[in-house]
């Protein structure tokens, strides 16, 4: 098997996105608008649901995707751009729109490199050092179709070695992905159920439950802060063991509640705040006031997200539920305090939000069905956490001819 050194402006061109114009940018459409945001640090695409920005205007055919398509991040916002340059390959036809700050690969030569030998390969930390490594700007980085072209990668000349590697890769993406679309249709069942019992007042027994005020007979009528509170056990950097699990507002994922992704205390300079496994963890400022999930494990949170911790652990589902329900959002934001910087959530206020407590028996059943679905959820997440781990310590042993194939 031979394995050369090649410049990838031998074997592809990049082609720059559309420049669509933001007065036709919206909630809702046909058309999703991609972003750098929608690309895994890891590689691959990121579907964000009912968050997603769409596009309602005109624009060229040619920058409307086809299923198949391979793009790259040509623009990152993040100082230390861990998604600068990693691709995502296109799962359908006519929905999604190539813009600006990503690039479309073509291949210029399919009898020298396959597509998804390709794929895995701009996800390498070899290649993406490179990328970074010639980055332009100080904050926000920029990368470009030349300086794409000009890294250089050893890759096998056979075709046959090649599709072997990324058929390899690809099957342990693949099974992370199953887990991921069962955890989404898990917490869109959890939703669901929430908002059938407590928001449309169709729990178990509601045909012969009277409702006065909005207000079913044996229910309660509490607030917020009398069935959790507020976390702030505070602790230094030094205090810290390096291997500790950090979560940051960057690790919690919109419009989802499993807190799957962490990074480590080491990566801490100041004080940060406490939390154990099944405390739920809601970020405070602005940008991030939507993001909220439960932890899995034990660690430290940033300063800028409000831990959350059940007073009795039958109330935890129905805590997660409430804060991550659109009207608590919505009605929170509303009042969020004015900052230095910018407006953030105030616990004082937070904690007066009114939620409907329902009796013992009704309560227990929805904490029962909650305490199974977040189950089911943390043993998908710790799956897809051992299947990354170990694709990611495979992807440079086969991407380097390490590992025979």
């Amino acid at each position: 098997m031979s394995w050369e050194p090649t410049q990838l402006g031998e074997m592809i061109t990049v082609k720059h996105g559309y420049a669509f114009k933001s007065q036709f940018f919206a909630d809702e459409g046909k058309y999703v608008l991609l972003s750098p945001g929608n690309f895994y640090e890891e590689g691959g695409l990121k579907l964000k649901g009912d968050k997603e920005k769409y596009y309602t205007g005109d624009f060229p055919n040619e920058y409307l995707l086809k299923a198949g398509d391979l793009i790259v991040v040509m623009t990152d916002l993040v100082n230390t751009a861990p998604i600068l340059g990693g691709s995502a390959i296109i799962p359908e036809d006519d929905r999604f729109l190539h813009n600006q700050r990503l690039g479309l690969v073509e291949i210029k030569s399919r009898e020298k490199i396959d597509k998804g030998f390709l794929y895995h390969l701009l996800n390498t930390r070899e290649y993406r050092g490179q990328i970074r490594g010639s980055a332009s700007g100080a904050t926000v980085k920029h990368t470009a179709p030349e300086r794409i072209y000009r890294c250089t990668l050893r890759i096998p000349k056979e075709l046959k070695t090649q599709r072997r590697i990324a058929s390899i890769l690809t099957e342990y993406d693949d099974l992370i992905e199953t887990n991921l679309r069962r955890i989404r249709l898990l917490e869109k069942s959890a939703r669901l159920v929430y908002q059938e019992w407590f928001v449309r007042l169709r729990f178990p027994g509601h045909e012969h439950t009277p409702i006065v005020k909005g207000v079913p007979r044996g229910w309660e009528r509490r607030e917020l802060g009398e069935i959790c509170d507020e976390v702030r056990d505070a602790v230094a950097p030094q205090e810290m063991d390096p291997e500790t699990p950090y979560i940051g507002l960057e690790h919690i994922p919109r419009r989802s509640i499993t807190l799957s992704a962490w990074g480590r205390a080491q990566e801490v300079t100041s004080s940060k705040h406490e939390f154990r496994a099944g405390d739920i963890l809601f970020g405070k400022i602005r940008p991030y006031f939507h993001k909220v999930g439960i932890a899995l494990v034990n660690g430290v949170a940033s300063s800028d997200a409000i831990v959350l911790r059940p007073k009795e652990e039958r109330l935890a589902g129905l805590v997660l539920s409430i804060v991550s329900s659109d009207r608590f959002v919505a009605e929170a934001s509303q009042k969020m305090k004015e900052g230095s910087k910018m407006p953030r959530a105030d616990w004082k206020i937070m904690q007066e939000f009114s939620v409907l407590l329902p009796p013992r028996a009704i309560l227990e059943a929805f904490a029962s069905y909650m305490v199974t679905t977040t189950l089911q959820l943390k043993l998908l997440a710790m799956q897809n956490l051992n299947l990354k781990k170990a694709r990611d310590i495979l992807l440079p042993k086969l991407m380097s001819g390490e590992i025979k194939i």
